[in-house]
């Protein structure tokens, strides 16, 4: 069974990656994902949380540590996620046999993040397996995806591969921003949306793609209305809210359409600074949003 999970490391980040390795900027671990399905192959332990203890946790990585505190990452939770939603778990090893390409373009990603942004850290990235609820997320110390929940998170982007170069740089510029370094449950709208939006402009000058095209697709045409309703509803909570941190979405509401506007409100930051290089500097330092919208030059259906 080893073997097995060693292939699948090895499709997923290149031919050594089933431990840490340095690329030209960035170390990638997949040491946990090696783990994890060596795990997962035995049935009469893979749903057992004190097997996940034993044979999963509490031999994490670094990064999986932090992912656990960040994310709540218990075995007890993660047994009920297996329990629950066997298939994420079972699908996510063919979604990482398509994922040949991400090391590459991960490292160009970062590469191309040093030249626009020359203050840039470059903290690990950790590729694990939670509990089937968070694709992504980011602090100074490092980046942590969970690799179940992003493959099988098609309602950002339909290809795979893409979808992790995207979402990882998205996250990536997470771990640049002051605003991003605190959870705040108590923040407005406004500074979530651009919190994430500026995230979505530095990610496509690095990889030439916003991490979440899908919501782009959905709102064209129909900026000036969306926007006019964001303005009304910026000071309101976030959480909670219908802009962000609301997985899907309903009744034919997007979810996360606040990173959509952030991401306008950022561009059109951009598009009006005559040093663009300065501009790149304080979208990602921005730590006043009600400062940086009036600064923008963003209005409700603004063309950009």
């Amino acid at each position: 069974m080893r073997a097995v999970a060693a292939v699948l490391a090895a499709f997923l980040l290149g031919p050594a990656s089933h431990a840490s390795e340095a690329t030209s900027r960035v170390v990638i671990v997949t040491s946990d994902v090696d783990r994890f399905f060596a795990l997962h192959d035995d049935p009469a332990v893979a749903a057992n949380p004190d097997a996940l203890a034993a044979r999963y946790l509490a031999d994490a990585s670094p990064g999986l540590r932090e992912f656990m505190t960040m994310r709540r990452i218990t075995p007890e939770r993660l047994a009920a996620a297996l329990r629950d939603k066997p298939q994420v778990f079972a699908d996510a090893r063919g979604c990482a046999a398509k994922l040949g390409n991400v090391r590459a373009r991960l490292v160009a990603a970062t590469d191309r993040l040093a030249a626009l942004y020359p203050p840039a850290r470059f903290p690990p990235i950790t590729i694990a397996i939670g509990r089937g609820a968070t694709a992504g997320t980011a602090n100074a110390r490092g980046l942590y995806i969970g690799l179940e929940a992003l493959c099988v998170a098609k309602c950002i982007e339909a290809d795979d591969e893409d979808r992790f170069v995207h979402v990882i740089a998205h996250e990536y510029v997470h771990a640049q921003q002051p605003l991003a370094q605190v959870e705040d449950r108590e923040e407005t709208v406004l500074r979530a949306a651009l919190t994430e939006g500026a995230a979505e402009f530095v990610a496509e000058q690095m990889t030439g793609s916003v991490g979440y095209p899908l919501l782009h697709i959905w709102a064209r045409g129909r900026e000036k209305e969306l926007e006019t309703a964001f303005l009304a509803e910026k000071d309101v909570k976030a959480i909670g809210s219908r802009w962000l941190y609301n997985q899907q979405g309903s009744d034919g509401w997007p979810g996360d359409l606040g990173y959509w506007v952030g991401y306008r409100v950022a561009k059109s930051y951009y598009q009006r600074a005559p040093d663009k290089a300065a501009a790149i500097r304080e979208i990602i330092a921005m730590q006043d949003p009600a400062a940086f919208l009036a600064a923008s030059g963003w209005t409700p259906g603004i063309a950009l």
